[in-house]
């Protein structure tokens, strides 16, 4: 079974992302969620993937509006393919009005 992982910076500030909620789905059903912490990271997100379709939900709208930064995304959603048995981190590059994302290690 695989685990995730992520990360998330925030571009316009320069900083991690701290206090980002952040939810993992499959399918419909929500797994799990949390919180990034002061580095900006969630270290063990998940655990026990069995391979499928995954999305990350990350709740950019109160990250902003908790800094009083207007956003033109109130989420980002990022979906991926589990394969095989490994570790997933999946890392967010933030700012008000764009995103990027990519597999990481």
């Amino acid at each position: 079974m695989s685990t995730l992982s992520t990360h998330v910076l925030d571009a316009m500030r320069g900083t991690p992302a701290a206090g980002i909620s952040v939810s993992v789905y499959h399918g419909a059903r929500q797994l799990s969620s949390a919180i990034t912490d002061a580095d900006g990271r969630i270290g063990a997100l998940a655990a026990d993937l069995p391979p499928g379709a995954y999305r990350l939900v990350f709740d950019t709208g109160g990250y902003f509006a908790e800094h009083g930064i207007e956003t033109f995304y109130p989420e980002v959603s990022i979906s991926f393919t589990v394969g095989d048995e490994r570790h997933y981190h999946v890392p967010l590059l933030l700012s008000p009005f764009a995103f990027s994302t990519y597999r990481g290690s």
